[in-house]
C-alpha cells in the first residue's frame, strides 16, 4: 500500500481483479469444507412434551391442602428426584440408550450426557410446564419424553400423598404429646382441688354464706338456751318450795312467804342459806354466764366446780331428812293435798330432766357451730393463698389446652387433606400436549453452519488481499506514479511481449472467475432453499 494514495472504489475493485484467486480460493475450499463436515454430523430429534398443573377439585374455602409453595420450587424438588442417577440409569437400561459411549465412557459421564440432555422449564405464567428430551433417534426421543412425563405425573402424587401423610402424622405425635401434657396438668389440678377442698376461690361465697347461717344459727341457739335456763330456774325453785313444804317440821316455814333469792354472786348473803339455795343460785348464775360468755371463761370453770361441791351436800341433806321422818305404818294417811305435790314434785323434776337434756343438746350445738364457723373462716382466710396457687395452675392449664385444641383442629384438617391426596382429588399433574415424534432434526442447524463458513471463507479472502495490499510498495497504475513521485507521467509502455495466447489466457480466466462466483451464488442459493424447504 502506497503512503498518500487515496483509493476508489475503482481502485479496491481493480486490486480484487487482480487478487481475485486469492479470495476465491479460501472462499471455495472453507465452504466446500464446512458443507461436508456438516453434511456428516449426526442428527439430533428433540421431543418436548407440556404438563398443566391442575388444581384441586374440592374448593381451598372447604379443604386446606397441605402441600402449598410454588411450581418452581417443587419442580426443582421432583427435578432433582426424577433426574437422579438411578432414576436415568433405570430409563437408559431400559431404552438401550448410549451403547456405544457406555463401551467408552463411565456410567457416570453417560449420566451427566442424559442429564444435559433432559430439559424442563416452566412455560405459561407458571400454569404449566415442559419436558424435552433431544436424542439421535426419533421414536426413542418419544418414549423417553412420555416416560419422564409420567415419571412427574407418578412422583408429584407420590410425593403430594407423603407430604400429607407425614403432616398427619407430626400433628397426630404433637396431639399425643399435648394430650398427655393436659391430662397431667387435670390430674395437678384434680388433686389441688381435692386437698384443698373448701379453701378455693370459687368456694369463698358459699363460705362467707356458711359463716352467715352459722352466726345466725349461733344467735338463735343462744336465745333458745337462755330461755331452757331461766325456765330450768323457775322449775328448780318451785321443786325447792315443794320439798320445802313437805317435811311436817317445815310447815312453818312452809307457810310463810320464801325469803328472795341471794344477789348473784353476793358471799355474804349466800353465807346463811341453805345448800340447796346455794346450788339453785350457782345454776342460775351458770346459765347466765353461758349466755354471754365461752364455755372456756374461768368464771364459768368456778361455778362449775362450785355445782359440782354442793351437788354431794344437797344430796346428803335429803337422805338425812328422809331418815328422820316415820315410817309408812306409823305415819297417818297422807291427805290429797300432800299426794298432788308428791305428783307435782314427780312432774316438774321429769321436766327438769328434759331442760338439762335441752340444755346440754344446745351447748353441744353450740359448741358444733362455733367449731363450723371456726373451720369456714380458717377456709376464707386461706382463699387468697389458694387463689393465688390456683391461678398459676389454670394459667398452664388453659394454655396447654389451647395448644391441644389448636393441634387437634389442625390434625382434622390435615386428615383430610390427607384423604383429598390418597382419593387424588387434590392438585395434579395433567399432560397437555403429548409427547411426538419428531419429522426434523432439531440439531445441527447445517444452513446456519454453511452460512458461517462461507462467511468466514469470503471474509479470510478478502483480510489476505488486504495484508498483501498493505506491504505491497510496487507502482502500477499512473496515479500511482503520481502520487507517490508527484511528477507528471509523460508516457506509458505497454506490454510487449503480450500476445494474443496471453490475451486469450486471461480472456479465459476472466470467464472462469464469473463462472465460479456464478457457482459459489447458486450454491449458497440451493443451501438456502433446501434448509428453508
Amino acid at each position: 500500500m502506497l503512503p498518500g494514495r487515496q483509493y476508489r472504489v475503482e481502485d479496491i475493485l481493480r486490486i480484487a481483479w487482480r487478487r481475485k484467486w486469492l479470495i476465491v480460493l479460501p472462499f471455495v475450499v472453507i465452504s466446500t469444507a464446512t458443507v461436508f463436515v456438516t453434511k456428516r454430523l449426526p442428527n439430533q430429534y428433540r421431543s418436548e412434551t407440556v404438563i398443566l398443573v391442575v388444581p384441586q377439585k374440592v374448593p381451598e374455602s372447604y379443604v386446606r391442602s397441605t402441600v402449598s409453595g410454588h411450581i418452581e420450587d417443587r419442580l426443582q424438588s421432583l427435578q432433582q428426584q426424577i433426574l437422579s442417577r438411578s432414576r436415568l440409569e433405570r430409563i437408559i437400561d431400559d431404552f438401550n440408550l448410549f451403547t456405544a459411549q457406555r463401551r467408552m465412557r463411565p456410567m457416570e459421564a453417560i449420566v451427566e450426557g442424559m442429564r444435559a440432555a433432559i430439559k424442563v422449564e416452566t412455560v405459561r405464567g407458571g400454569d404449566a410446564f415442559s419436558v424435552s428430551y433431544t436424542g439421535s433417534d426419533p421414536l426413542i426421543v418419544k418414549a423417553v419424553t412420555e416416560r419422564l412425563a409420567s415419571l412427574f405425573i407418578e412422583e408429584n402424587v407420590r410425593d403430594r400423598e407423603m407430604l400429607a401423610i407425614g403432616t398427619s402424622d407430626f400433628l397426630q405425635t404433637q396431639l399425643d404429646d399435648a394430650r398427655k401434657r393436659l391430662i397431667e396438668q387435670e390430674k395437678k389440678l384434680e388433686e389441688y382441688r381435692l386437698r384443698y377442698a373448701g379453701q378455693l376461690p370459687s368456694q369463698a361465697a358459699s363460705n362467707l354464706q356458711a359463716l352467715q347461717n352459722g352466726r345466725m344459727q349461733l344467735q338463735a341457739l343462744d336465745d333458745a338456751l337462755a330461755r331452757a335456763r331461766d325456765r330450768q330456774v323457775t322449775l328448780e325453785r318451785a321443786v325447792g318450795d315443794l320439798l320445802a313444804t313437805e317435811t311436817p317440821t317445815a310447815a312453818p316455814v312452809a307457810a310463810t312467804a320464801p325469803p328472795p333469792p341471794a344477789a348473784s354472786g353476793d358471799p355474804a348473803a349466800l353465807a346463811g342459806s341453805t345448800p340447796a339455795e346455794q346450788l339453785l343460785d350457782a345454776r342460775r348464775r351458770l346459765a347466765a354466764l353461758e349466755s354471754r360468755l365461752l364455755p372456756e371463761h374461768p368464771d364459768i370453770a368456778r361455778l362449775k366446780r362450785q355445782i359440782s361441791q354442793l351437788e354431794p351436800k344437797v344430796a346428803a341433806d335429803s337422805a338425812a331428812s328422809a331418815a328422820t321422818t316415820p315410817s309408812a305404818a306409823a305415819r297417818p294417811v297422807r291427805d290429797a293435798a300432800q299426794v298432788a305435790r308428791e305428783r307435782r314434785t314427780r312432774d316438774i323434776r321429769a321436766d327438769l330432766d328434759a331442760i338439762g337434756r335441752e340444755i346440754a343438746a344446745r351447748q353441744n350445738d353450740q359448741q358444733r357451730v362455733r367449731t363450723e364457723m371456726a373451720l369456714y373462716q380458717s377456709r376464707l382466710d386461706a382463699a387468697p393463698i389458694r387463689e393465688a396457687e390456683m391461678t398459676e395452675l389454670t394459667r398452664d392449664y388453659d394454655t396447654i389446652q389451647q395448644i391441644y385444641r389448636g393441634l387437634l383442629a389442625k390434625r382434622e384438617d390435615s386428615k383430610v387433606a390427607a384423604n383429598l391426596e390418597q382419593r387424588q382429588v387434590g392438585e395434579q399433574f395433567r399432560v397437555l400436549d403429548p409427547a411426538r415424534v419428531p419429522e426434523r432434526p432439531f440439531s445441527p442447524d447445517r444452513m446456519k453452519l454453511n452460512l458461517m463458513g462461507i462467511a468466514f471463507g469470503l471474509v479470510l479472502g478478502l483480510a489476505s488481499v488486504a495484508a498483501l495490499e498493505y506491504f505491497d510498495t510496487s507502482l502500477k497504475t499512473e496515479d500511482d506514479v503520481r502520487a507517490v513521485l508527484s511528477l507528471p507521467v509523460i508516457a506509458t509502455i505497454p506490454l510487449l511481449t503480450q500476445t494474443m495466447g496471453d490475451v486469450r489466457v486471461r480472456a479465459r480466466l476472466r470467464w472462469s472467475f464469473t463462472a465460479g462466483a456464478a457457482a459459489i451464488v447458486i450454491a449458497i442459493a440451493t443451501i438456502v432453499w433446501r434448509f428453508r424447504g
